[in-house]
């Protein structure tokens, strides 16, 4: 994923990879997914894995934020795919808890760590009650 930002995208949202304990599953199969750091936001993560999926598949994410420790629990759609390199996902239910952490967890790290992505453009997700 390039961190080169198109001149004209006015929409940016803030990408950091520092995570522990990722864990992903895909809906309706039995196997964990293999994954390396991924980066994320709070709309959705980049995820490093060697495994395609298709687009519009769901899958169930866990993990940990580094600075903080708490534990994000979510569920996610793929929104494309880069054979061999990762898959893109937005997250469709997460709770307004969550999002509040990934959003301290960004507004923590040094602007250096933060790599500006543009916004996909697509509905927020829905958030847990």
């Amino acid at each position: 994923m390039s961190s080169e930002i198109p001149p004209n995208q006015s929409r940016l949202v803030y990408r950091f990879s520092s995570l522990q304990d990722l864990s992903v599953t895909y809906e309706g199969h039995s196997e964990d997914v293999a994954t390396r750091p991924p980066d994320i936001s709070t709309r959705g993560m980049f995820i490093n894995t060697t495994r395609p999926f298709p687009v519009g598949a769901v899958l169930t994410v866990k993990f940990k934020l580094a600075h903080s420790g708490i534990e994000i629990n979510a569920r996610a759609e793929v929104r494309y795919c880069l054979a061999g390199v990762g898959i893109g996902i937005e997250f469709v239910e997460i709770s307004p808890e969550s999002v509040r952490a990934i959003e301290e967890e960004i507004s923590d790290k040094p602007q250096a760590e933060l790599r500006a992505s543009p916004g996909t453009g697509t509905p927020k997700p829905k958030t847990k009650s």
